[in-house]
């Protein structure tokens, strides 16, 4: 199936290499304003254009990858919407939620399936781990940790001055696949505190952040905290112990844990904490089990999915109103943290329609 790649930064590249080794879709073109994009098309064989809309009209794909910057999401993801062209827009899915709600009401209005990439549902564990707590592996969730550790060379920041600047700090960048994750596996988040430093690095934005979120639904209400970093060294970090990306030497490790009233699971390695007889207390002896699961790629996966979904055989997993819903609770972690208050939400992630 011919896909669009609009964006040719490090997440387009990386679509564009996993369309290479897969037979799901094909690269139909590159849309990117840089001399280095078009360069890159070139040594693709593929279409390029300056502008999305140009090369939605010139190719005419079947569907579309957004992974331009953040700020420009919503207008790029309209024009896919306006030509009827599925899409699969990069996380976050906008920079604001005002922004978002416009794609998922074009989306809505006219039939158009939106799928956020919030690539980590896509992935084996995460999927396994879904249907244990479904099941009832941990009866009513009550307590979870989630950590999202890691110290970033300065080449990074040295290659984009944006990840210096306000919205370019790991609670957007990082952060935000853990808090979609807790909701996909617990339940809604209602209400957030948190805490902001940049300490460390001394930029604009934060470099280190904890929360404390409060949960209900799913697998029962819970309280959850989140502890988050780009400048201190650990293996705490779904990234790097998932062992789903080559980027990162694999850990045996976990960064997120859930502590159910039956038992308790770790995720990504599986680890499932339970008590197996009569007396089920603080001094009765824990037992553990751990699924071991073949490993999967989420990126590729995603693209399958991608897929299935233009071609009406699937509903979104990430939809748009799930990556408003993730954006919503993500961007109170940053207005507590600069405000000082607790801010609370609704708890309730809107469905419905194509989105």
């Amino acid at each position: 199936m011919p896909v669009a790649l609009l964006g040719a930064g490090v997440i387009g590249r990386m679509h564009a290499a996993r369309m290479r080794r897969g037979d799901d879709v094909v690269l139909a073109g590159v849309a990117d304003p840089s001399a280095a994009a078009r360069e890159w098309a070139a040594s693709q064989g593929v279409p390029w254009a300056a502008e999305p809309a140009q090369l939605l009209d010139r190719v005419r794909p079947a569907a579309a990858i957004v992974a331009t910057p953040n700020a420009t999401h919503t207008e790029v993801a309209l024009a896919c919407i306006e030509r009827r062209i599925p899409l699969l827009v990069e996380k976050p899915i906008a920079h604001d939620v005002v922004a978002a709600q416009r794609i998922a009401d074009a989306a809505r209005a006219a039939g158009v399936p939106v799928l956020v990439g919030h690539q980590r549902r896509h992935g084996a564990a995460v999927q396994r781990a879904r249907r244990m707590i479904a099941e009832g592996a941990i009866g009513r969730a009550v307590a979870v940790s989630m950590m999202a550790i890691w110290l970033k060379p300065a080449s990074y920041f040295e290659a984009g001055e944006w990840r210096r600047r306000k919205g370019g700090g790991p609670v957007l960048i990082n952060a935000i696949h853990d808090i979609d994750l807790l909701r996909h596996l617990v339940g809604e988040i209602t209400a957030v505190h948190a805490f902001a430093s940049n300490a460390e690095r001394g930029f604009e934005v934060e470099d280190t952040a904890a929360a404390v979120l409060k949960l209900k639904g799913g697998a029962g209400s819970a309280v959850a905290t989140l502890l988050v970093s780009d400048a201190a060294v650990s293996p705490w970090n779904y990234d790097i112990v998932s062992g789903e990306s080559e980027l990162y030497p694999p850990q045996a490790a976990d960064g997120l844990h859930i502590a159910g009233s039956e038992g308790a699971l770790t995720v990504p390695q599986l680890l499932h904490w339970r008590y197996r007889g009569a007396a089920k207390h603080w001094h009765a002896e824990l037992t553990q089990e751990q699924t071991r699961l073949h490993q999967r790629d989420p990126y590729a996966e995603q693209l399958r999915h991608l897929r299935a979904v233009a071609e009406g055989r699937e509903a979104p997993l990430c939809s748009a109103e799930d990556g408003i819903a993730t954006l919503r609770a993500t961007l109170a972690v940053l207005e507590s943290a600069a405000s000082g208050r607790t801010v609370v939400l609704d708890g309730k992630a809107k469905t419905g329609g194509a989105s």
